[in-house]
């Protein structure tokens, strides 16, 4: 994983950075995205080690696949990544590129895993009070897990705040145990 992340980064760093300069983050964000589903996909991944398949023939299906979404940078960027054999990247380089897209526009992605469904005056109280502990905007999305008995699980980033009632009861065993 480490290894394939090293060999990502200057991709994704190149790619950001062109985007930037066109002013078209958001366009590339998608295109690589779309780009590493089509890298992932179960038919074109055998297709990327496969010696008979030569790197234009593999970046013209990317690009054939990916159509109108793909202009004529992402085309170029493909067939760079096809002819350094790091199409297999894909994945990584989407990663790297979101999070540096996230990075350059000061927002953090915050999941919050309730017992639940939260409404909306509480979704805005943790998304106002994530924005005060990390000075950054905050998108929030919520999913429901009912084992968590009550309260919530809040991740942003590397930021974990766990107020659920199974954690609590978990802490409240251990301390009894003790």
């Amino acid at each position: 994983m480490a290894e394939t992340t090293t060999v990502a980064r200057p991709y994704a760093r190149a790619a950001f950075e062109f985007a930037q300069e066109k002013g078209s983050m958001k366009g590339w964000a998608d295109a690589l995205e779309l780009a590493a589903a089509i890298a992932a996909d179960g038919q074109v991944r055998p297709m990327l080690d496969d010696p008979k398949v030569t790197d234009q023939q593999v970046a013209e299906l990317f690009i054939a696949v990916g159509g109108e979404a793909f202009d004529q940078g992402v085309q170029n960027f493909i067939t760079l990544l096809a002819e350094n054999g790091r199409l297999i990247v894909l994945p990584e380089i989407a990663g790297i590129y979101a999070e540096m897209m996230a990075e350059a526009e000061a927002k953090v992605e915050a999941i919050a895993v309730s017992a639940q469904a939260l409404d909306a005056a509480q979704q805005a109280k943790i998304a106002d009070s994530l924005k005060a502990r990390l000075g950054r905007e905050i998108s929030l999305s919520c999913e429901i897990d009912e084992s968590l008995i009550g309260g919530a699980v809040i991740r942003a980033g590397d930021l974990v705040i766990d107020g659920s009632v199974k954690a609590k009861l978990g802490k409240l065993t251990s301390a009894l145990r003790h």
